[in-house]
């Protein structure tokens, strides 16, 4: 993913009297400076990054996210006084607790076990009560009726939602008339919990907060949608290329100064690479979802994910047809919904996935799995979707009554759109033609392609024989430091900032 910068450093590392390891920290992609050291931890060789990440301070004295890495490396040296120096020091700077609450704890064994973090979580949590809540509240599955909440706590808790809807007053507005739901976070699902709420009003402003152990932890309000079916205004925002990079993250607040109804995450929304190592997974979720930045958003604009590559598997790779092999997959799976709260992944157990649907008013939102079951773009007749989840795609444009459909991708529809590459739709071509002849042939009309992938933002215009032209959005530079260059052929290209 390009050179090292200049100032790179170098560790050597002496394993036994004659096996030298060289590890570097630095990197051109400040996200995947941590996440390289939680790998190296999980495999059993983190002591070598102890060096550098300490080098590292020399110029970059007030980096948070190092000083986790460097309370994690004491910690598994069973360092706890120096482990807790820089968990004081990280908070004390401004990482939220719950970044060392959350762990991952089977890194962080050693650290949570020892009387010093008792009796600081102890003092903190007194004084910050909220703390408790570590991540969320997170808005999805809004419908014009109802709508889910996710979060997840310290310890297992008993978690409570009132949800009521916002009433216009003189001088301001307040609540009445809600509705209250309960559930229980649990060490099972990684300390979350997902409640669904029912019988709302469409198109109706909700105010809400969670408790947790009857106390009030955090408050937020949103929107539920428009009656399927029922013409309308309102603003989606989406994109990807998401990969975690502190000085980008206000992209969060950017996005929630927007009257958005609803955003949607399209791919490489944590970047992780690592799909043996759930491990790995959490900590990239993790450090996201501790963001205040992010926390905001997604408590009032309703959020909806699929994964791309680097979520799923690795860079440009893929599942293939079978539903346990590779073996890691379901695992991938089991962690990705611990972390969102989507209407549905895919078929369920019985074939995971992460491809849904719904409606917002007269608008038909389809979101695709581009790699569960991706086969090798160089194999006989390759498919990206797999026989299952195309059928559901056929089933569901079929039975579709909105206007408009979006066709959702996590990478690109249109010809050329990454050029000399087979991990677009370029590599499953006769798939794409399969799927966009069946559209003409059954006269479904109203279709809009969005997707993802490509590090900046892009309009394409697909024309059709016999058909009418497709559209496609592509945008995936949401907080990502590296960039793609335009390509000919699109009708509009953006990549100078993040978008």
């Amino acid at each position: 993913m390009g050179k090292v910068l200049a100032g790179w450093i170098m560790a050597v590392v002496l394993m036994g009297a004659s096996t030298v390891h060289a590890v570097t920290y630095e990197q051109n992609q400040y996200k995947r400076q941590g996440l390289n050291v939680v790998s190296a931890v999980v495999d059993g060789k983190g002591d070598a990054y102890l060096a550098p990440v300490t080098r590292y301070f020399e110029t970059h004295p007030d980096d948070l996210e190092s000083m986790y890495i460097m309370a994690l490396l004491h910690s598994r040296q069973e360092r706890i006084e120096e482990a807790m120096s820089w968990v004081t020091r990280a908070v004390e700077h401004g990482m939220p607790t719950g970044r060392f609450i959350a762990g991952p704890r089977d890194l962080l064994g050693a650290l949570h076990e020892s009387q010093p973090w008792r009796e600081f979580l102890k003092r903190r949590l007194a004084d910050h009560p909220d703390e408790v809540l570590v991540h969320g509240p997170m808005v999805g599955s809004v419908t014009s009726r109802g709508a889910a909440f996710w979060v997840r706590t310290a310890e297992p808790a008993a978690i409570r939602v009132e949800v009521s809807p916002v009433v216009t007053v003189a001088g301001g507005s307040t609540s009445e008339g809600g509705v209250s739901l309960q559930a229980a976070t649990t060490g099972e699902s990684d300390q979350t919990a997902r409640l669904d709420v029912v019988g709302l009003r469409p198109d109706t402003e909700y105010g809400y907060g969670v408790f947790v152990e009857d106390r009030l932890c955090a408050m937020g309000r949103f929107r539920t949608a428009l009656p399927i079916g029922q013409p309308g205004r309102f603003s989606v925002g989406f994109g990807g290329g998401a990969g975690y990079t502190p000085d980008h993250e206000r992209m969060w607040t950017t996005i929630g100064s927007h009257d958005l109804r609803l955003f949607l995450l399209l791919g490489d929304n944590v970047y992780i690479d690592d799909p043996t190592k759930p491990a790995v997974q959490r900590y990239c979720y993790y450090r996201r979802q501790s963001r205040p930045e992010w926390r905001r958003l997604v408590s009032h604009v309703p959020v909806y994910a699929i994964w791309d590559d680097h979520d799923f598997v690795a860079n440009d790779g893929w599942g293939g047809p079978a539903v346990e092999e590779p073996p890691w997959k379901r695992d991938v799976w089991t962690v990705f919904r611990q972390n969102w709260v989507n209407p549905a992944y895919g078929g369920g157990a019985t074939n995971p996935g992460c491809w849904f649907d719904f409606h917002w008013g007269d608008v038909h939102f389809i979101m695709l799995d581009g790699r569960y079951y991706r086969d090798n773009p160089r194999s006989p007749n390759p498919s990206m979707l797999g026989p299952v989840q195309k059928a559901w795609l056929r089933k569901t444009l079929a039975g579709s009554t909105a206007t408009f459909k979006v066709l959702i991708s996590p990478v690109p529809w249109s010809p050329g759109a990454k050029p000399g590459s087979r991990d677009s739709w370029d590599g499953y071509a006769d798939e794409r033609e399969e799927i966009f002849n069946w559209i003409a042939d059954r006269r479904i009309e109203g279709v809009i392609l969005l997707a993802a992938d490509r590090h900046r933002s892009d309009v394409w215009r697909i024309d059709r024989p016999g058909a009418y032209p497709l559209f496609e959005f592509e945008s995936s530079r949401l907080t990502n430091v590296h960039r793609h260059g335009p390509v000919p052929g699109c009708l509009f290209s953006y990549n100078a900032k993040c978008s």
